[in-house]
């Protein structure tokens, strides 16, 4: 079987740190080309190191970490310690990572490396706000006929947003960015809290990932016990939601979600519902098609997945 070709953008984040292990543990379907880090759940000199962290800790080495855009394209940066602490990945020791950073942006990366393939060949995954990508697109739109597919995680439509009353972070905090990927004439697929507020790190299943014993399954194990602080007693669920995992899942496992092809439009200039994610599901405005819309899961077969694809570190 041919491996998928993926680029992996992130902002590590105890979910994206889960996202890239879940990657990591399927190297037989994916080509990791590489990870490229933005600003956003913390600044980009933490997502940049967290993402080399998970790298070492999975033992992979071949594959480029780039740093790239530390600030939203047009407004300032918020970031989320609240949720994901100082550090971006409370829940784990912190080090030093022996994986040194790439050399050159990571734009730069995202560029050169889709102009060089063939036509529809690499799959963008993005976990964060989506500056990476919109400013690689703007910068060099001649990128977009390599892109095969954008699987990002980000938006909501019946679950509102987990920032603002109207929207979903990566979404508020760079909405134009959003704006230009949604609008980038290339397939896009969206997994937004609709679906990811599904996906709850209960008690029981982290258990199961830690009773794996490996130091994979202890990292993840101890960040989602800290992530599920926050958000348990934010949401008042059993467990919290498991956001970005959702896009390799998706990947590995389409059947396990339910999607719908709709409009995706975003605000960008209200205070009031900036980063807004007005998803068109019954098409009322006759605006054409731009995204599949991910809105529900089978999350026991969610977790099912990635616990048996972490006991591969063993």
């Amino acid at each position: 079987m041919t491996r998928r070709k993926i680029i992996i953008d992130c902002d590590p984040g105890q979910d994206d740190a889960v996202a890239l292990f879940l990657a990591f543990a399927a190297a037989d379907v994916f080509e990791l080309l590489g990870i490229t880090t933005v600003a956003g759940n913390v600044p980009l000199e933490l997502t940049q190191r967290n993402a080399r962290m998970m790298c070492d800790i999975a033992k992979v080495d071949n594959v480029p970490v780039y740093a790239g855009c530390n600030r939203p394209l047009e407004l300032e940066l918020a970031t989320a310690e609240a949720i994901h602490g100082d550090t971006g990945i409370d829940g784990i020791d912190v080090f030093e990572p022996a994986l040194e950073l790439a050399d050159g942006h990571a734009v730069s990366f995202i560029v050169d490396t889709l102009l060089k393939a063939e036509p529809d060949s690499i799959t963008l995954v993005p976990t964060g706000p989506l500056t990476n990508i919109a400013t690689a697109i703007r910068r060099e739109p001649r990128i977009l006929p390599a892109v095969r597919e954008i699987v990002l995680m980000g938006g909501a439509m019946r679950e509102g947003g987990n920032h603002s009353p109207s929207a979903e972070f990566n979404m508020l905090v760079d909405p134009h960015a959003a704006d230009t990927v949604f609008n980038c004439g290339r397939p896009v697929t969206a997994l937004g809290l609709d679906v990811t507020h599904q996906v709850l790190s209960t008690r029981e299943r982290v258990a199961r990932i830690a009773a794996l014993d490996n130091p994979v399954a202890a990292a993840t194990a101890g960040m989602l016990s800290f992530f599920h602080r926050y958000d348990s007693k934010k949401y008042g669920s059993e467990g919290a939601p498991l956001h970005d995992p959702c896009t390799i899942a998706y990947l590995l496992e389409p059947n396990l979600f339910t999607d719908k092809l709709v409009n995706v439009s975003v605000e960008t200039e209200s205070p009031l519902t900036r980063g807004h994610t007005a998803v068109d599901f019954w098409r009322v405005t006759g605006r054409p098609h731009n995204t599949r819309w991910v809105y529900a899961v089978d999350a026991d077969g969610f977790f099912e997945l990635l616990t048996a694809r972490l006991a591969r570190f063993g």
